[in-house]
């Protein structure tokens, strides 16, 4: 998808769609997991996506998942 979205015209849409699958698939397991595994498992994730995000995009990925597992558009961790 290269279609550019209205609010974020700088994303990078593969990006995203990398995002997505990793934090899809904690939100998937992450029942019961402590805060330290889920930071590992975000961190392993993301290096085999190839992508880079910043500190807090990362501490905000995993409290939401600890907080609530719902599913979540990646992009609102990278606005």
């Amino acid at each position: 998808m290269t279609e550019e979205t209205v609010d974020q015209p700088d994303v990078d849409e593969a990006k995203v769609a990398a995002l997505q699958a990793v934090v899809d698939r904690l939100a998937s397991w992450q029942d019961g997991a402590t805060e330290k595994t889920l930071r590992q498992e975000l961190d392993e994730g993301l290096d085999e996506a190839g992508i880079d995000v910043t500190d807090d995009v990362r501490e905000r990925i995993v409290e939401h998942i600890r907080s609530d597992a719902s599913h979540v558009d990646a992009r609102t961790f990278l606005s």
